[in-house]
């Protein structure tokens, strides 16, 4: 059964106070009670009181995912202001303290906490999932193999976290480095099978180092509730655009990808610890570094190697219906990432809280 490489994608949003610009809770307020009844399922809790999701619907093309997104964005930057709240895309909060944040009351999240410790509170950060319908088990492992070498180039177009609790980090991504303190995170390795997967699962349940496979936070997983795999490395960026141009791209790199198994032409496989190797790179340097190209054994300039990624994905691109979203990939190597037009806010006002200021208008650009 071909796959119907069907796309969901989930935002994490932040909730700031207007006048500090600081993070604030939402839990104070209507703000997620009446999200869950203007957008029903699409719209939870995640663990800190400060954090916002939503996930659209099951899209058939990146065209449905926009309309979806778009609707979600408006309706929870409305939500916000009517509890005098911004809603803010952004990876990492510029200053925000994470000793200040609030855990949210539900049991799930006291587990994680009691389990993971600190490491768990201190995991202030806001992510882009996305989620590709592949229905057959034996292909999404197939697919997941060979899309790990593209995850380091996937990250660097999405890089939007620069700062961290007032600091200048030094990072297009430090949101990365947060997340990986939690276990089970990170590339991961390739498996023969579907059955090796399911097995290397079963041996973490039946030793009690977790209770089910969403504790797999790897940066590709196949979901373990949904004929998907997703794709979870990525900082959540600033635009609306950004969002469905990368997860387009996702969407036809799996899709290029089962076709090249259908030719009988596998994509090479490279090891975790090479592939570590470009992550490093996609967290330090964004767009401005070089990746390696393991085929060549050379660096290779990233935005030179995303013209190449896009190239090799073109011949999906019109039958997924998603070639303008593709084309919106040249706008981000042209403006750079969320964290690159951070950083040039930064060095215009030395003021974090313009900063703050600047995520918040882009978070809402092109929608109203």
């Amino acid at each position: 059964m071909r796959p119907s490489f069907t796309i969901g994608i989930e935002e994490e949003y932040q909730t700031v106070d207007p006048v500090t610009r600081d993070l604030r809770s939402h839990i104070s307020t209507e703000m997620l009670a009446k999200g869950k009844i203007r957008l029903e399922e699409r719209v939870k809790a995640e663990m800190h009181q400060s954090v916002v999701e939503v996930g659209t619907r099951v899209c058939r093309t990146i065209g449905e995912a926009r309309t979806d997104l778009y609707d979600l964005r408006r309706q929870m930057i409305s939500l916000a202001r009517e509890h005098n709240l911004l809603l803010v895309a952004g990876a990492t909060h510029p200053f925000a303290d994470w000793r200040s944040q609030e855990i949210y009351p539900d049991e799930r999240y006291a587990r994680v906490v009691e389990d993971l410790q600190s490491v768990a509170r201190e995991n202030l950060i806001f992510g882009l999932h996305v989620h590709v319908g592949i229905e057959d088990k034996e292909a999404a492992i197939r697919v997941m193999n060979s899309m790990r070498y593209f995850l380091p180039h996937i990250l660097a177009l999405s890089t939007n976290s620069p700062f961290w609790r007032g600091d200048k980090t030094g990072l297009k991504s430090y949101r990365a480095k947060v997340f990986d303190k939690f276990p089970r995170t990170n590339i991961p390795d390739s498996f023969a099978s579907y059955s090796e997967f399911e097995d290397f699962v079963n041996l973490l349940i039946k030793t009690n180092c977790l209770d089910n496979a969403k504790k797999i936070w790897w940066d590709i997983r196949p979901h373990p509730f949904f004929s998907t795999v997703e794709v979870r490395i990525c900082d959540i960026p600033l635009r609306a655009e950004e969002t469905l141009a990368i997860a387009a791209l996702i969407q036809a790199t799996a899709a290029k990808l089962y076709r090249l198994h259908e030719r009988n032409q596998d994509w090479r496989q490279y090891s975790r610890a090479l592939i570590m190797e470009n992550k490093w790179r996609a967290v330090r340097y964004g767009l401005d570094g070089k990746l390696i190209d393991f085929g060549k054994q050379i660096e290779v300039p990233e935005r030179e190697l995303i013209v190449e990624y896009i190239d090799f994905v073109d011949e999906v691109v019109d039958e997924l219906q998603c070639r303008d979203s593709i084309a919106y990939i040249h706008t981000i190597l042209r403006e750079g990432t969320g964290a690159d037009r951070q950083l040039r806010k930064f060095e215009e006002t030395n003021d974090l809280k313009a900063v703050v200021d600047y995520m918040a208008e882009e978070t809402q650009a092109g929608l109203f």
